[in-house]
């Protein structure tokens, strides 16, 4: 067996998921695993777990822990799973109907940081490296670098710290630093902890993580700018020499067209004529007139800011006078999501808002859908793109981010691309990316060309997992740092 990770994550799909973070902690250890490495995940043990998975839970041990005046219990369980997964159980903290967004989130996440170490004792598990995700996770790196060194099974233990979005930083009052039991005269300062008057979470992963990665290339040179770096840039810089950037992949054994039950009927790369009879079904199903001629553009995100979705409805208009169906998946603020309503409600043939989220939908809209909008402000790394592309439903994109890293524009004449880009954060920009998408969609070989392209894009975990198993190794080694490894 290869390198030994440790995979600690607050929330790991199929079990807890919100977003990305999800999915990523639940398809990358397994890539890990298959590569050669011992790998172990971790994460907290909610309440809002189904019970079908709760069924091959097993009870391990408990111990105590303290948290400034506090001793609170740790319960250990683990999951049946081809990853040897473990939760990290105390009702206190995680008995509750939503995993963030909750007053003691610092004393929380401290808690299942400080645990996710400790634990390791009680499994007889000592990892080469610890993969830290995201900003609940950010404590673990601090408590390593400071409680945990010189304790002989921890004290070689390496730690890689991936950022999913910046934009989310886990941000808390000093208190904090005394409720983890840590010296605030001392972590309170701007080149520690303290972060416009607050303590950042996100700002201790950053700092104490013996390594930093992003979830694509372009991301991290993205991070470093103002523009992108929501006033954590500077220290992103100052540490660019260990900040990598790694494109996350899909699981294409379940986004499948050939093999998938949650679509209207199976198509590959090969014979791709039973996407036509995906698109009708959505149609009917959705309250679309059935038209294979008018293109049915898919959206499936949350509906905020970040993700462009002020842009959509900025042309929503003039999308209707080109006469193309719009089908809208997802839940967000509310003002967005009483828009999309209004516009479906006085233009039934143009457009279908489903405010909720449902899973096998999300899929029927990727196979039956012609395009896929993805407007972002910024992106990380984005799944709808690559999820949008294995059904051969060509994106649309702003090249930013992890969708300059996995979209590329495309050019009639060459026939190369998979997908349209705009650049300029503005209606316009979109309006004219989907314009060019049109032009294509009404020439059939131009189209059938893009479309393969599109659904033989490949972005699998196995190629990431050999990027950070290459990273992992050069943190053992000790030859993270840019300037050694690249002779700088």
């Amino acid at each position: 067996m290869g390198l030994k990770i440790l995979f600690v994550a607050s929330e790991v799909s199929p079990y807890a998921k919100s977003g990305g973070l999800g999915d990523v902690a639940g398809s990358l250890p397994k890539a890990l695993l298959d590569a050669g490495c011992d790998v172990r995940v971790v994460f907290p043990k909610y309440r809002t777990i189904k019970d079908e998975y709760l069924t091959s839970c097993q009870y391990i041990t408990s111990f105590d822990t303290t948290l400034d005046w506090r001793t609170q219990k740790v319960d250990i369980y683990t999951l049946i799973s081809d990853v040897p997964t473990y939760m990290i159980g105390n009702d206190f903290y995680f008995n509750r109907s939503g995993y963030y967004g909750y007053g003691d989130d610092d004393e929380r996440f401290a808690f299942f940081s400080k645990a996710a170490i400790e634990f390791l004792s009680y499994i007889d598990f000592v990892p080469d490296v610890i993969h830290c995700n995201d900003w609940q996770t950010g404590p673990l790196c601090l408590y390593l670098k400071d409680r945990y060194s010189l304790i002989k099974d921890f004290k070689d233990i390496k730690t890689l710290f991936t950022v999913h979005n910046l934009q989310y930083q886990g941000m808390f009052t000093r208190n904090a630093l005394r409720m983890m039991e840590l010296d605030d005269n001392y972590y309170f300062t701007n080149d520690k902890l303290e972060y416009y008057n607050m303590v950042s979470f996100m700002k201790a992963g950053l700092l104490y993580a013996d390594a930093i990665s992003t979830v694509s290339k372009t991301y991290s040179y993205e991070v470093q700018t103002q523009q992108y770096g929501y006033g954590l840039d500077g220290v992103l810089r100052a540490r660019s020499d260990v900040l990598y950037g790694i494109v996350n992949g899909i699981d294409y054994s379940v986004n499948d067209p050939a093999t998938s039950k949650k679509i209207y009927q199976n198509f590959s790369a090969s014979d791709i004529s039973g996407k036509a009879e995906n698109k009708r079904r959505l149609q009917s199903d959705l309250g679309l007139p059935e038209r294979d001629d008018v293109p049915v553009l898919g959206v499936i995100s949350r509906l905020v800011d970040q993700k462009g979705i002020n842009l959509i409805l900025q042309d929503a208009y003039e999308l209707i006078n080109r006469g193309v169906q719009l089908v809208i998946l997802g839940t967000g603020d509310y003002h967005y999501e009483n828009m999309f309503k209004d516009l479906a409600y006085r233009f039934p043939d143009n457009i279908s808002a489903n405010i909720l989220f449902d899973d096998a939908l999300a899929q029927k809209i990727y196979a039956g859908s012609d395009m896929f909008l993805m407007p972002s402000l910024f992106e990380p790394c984005g799944l709808g793109q690559l999820f949008a592309m294995s059904y051969g439903t060509v994106p649309v994109t702003r090249t930013t981010g992890g969708l300059v890293d996995t979209v590329q524009m495309f050019n009639p004449e060459t026939g190369e691309g998979n997908g349209f880009q705009f650049q300029d954060y503005d209606g316009g920009g979109l309006l004219w990316a989907i314009d060019r998408a049109l032009e294509a969609f009404h020439n059939k070989e131009q189209w059938n060309k893009v479309v393969q392209n599109a659904i033989n894009t490949r972005f699998s975990w196995e190629k990431s997992a050999k990027e950070y198993i290459e990273l992992y190794q050069k943190l053992v080694d000790g030859k993270q740092n840019k300037s050694y490894t690249e002779g700088k």
